[in-house]
């Protein structure tokens, strides 16, 4: 395989990352529906913890840099909580 043939293969695989990325948005918009029926607060730090230590503990099976993945996944629940903050209508409190 060529260098181009493996970057048009990292290019492929960027594009789903960012199609499961905007999935898990739309799926943030669907959680805070149910959350403001049920008088649910948006941020639910026990959660943000179990999804951090679940996605660490598939990456070191898979041999990821855990702490990178534990980065990337704050990041990630940082743009579900801004969304749902976005579609309640409450914007992001500080």
């Amino acid at each position: 395989m060529s260098l181009e043939e493996v970057r048009e293969e990292v290019k492929k695989v960027d594009l789903e990352i960012l199609r499961l990325l905007a999935k898990r948005m739309q799926l943030a918009g669907r959680i805070v529906e149910i959350k403001k029926k049920e008088g649910i607060a948006i941020n639910d730090d026990k959660q943000n913890e179990l999804v951090v230590k679940r996605a660490m503990e598939k990456a070191l099976e898979l041999g990821l840099d855990t702490g990178a993945v534990k980065e990337l996944f704050k990041v990630i629940i940082d743009m579900s909580i801004s969304r749902q903050h976005e579609l309640s209508g409450e914007g992001r409190l500080p």
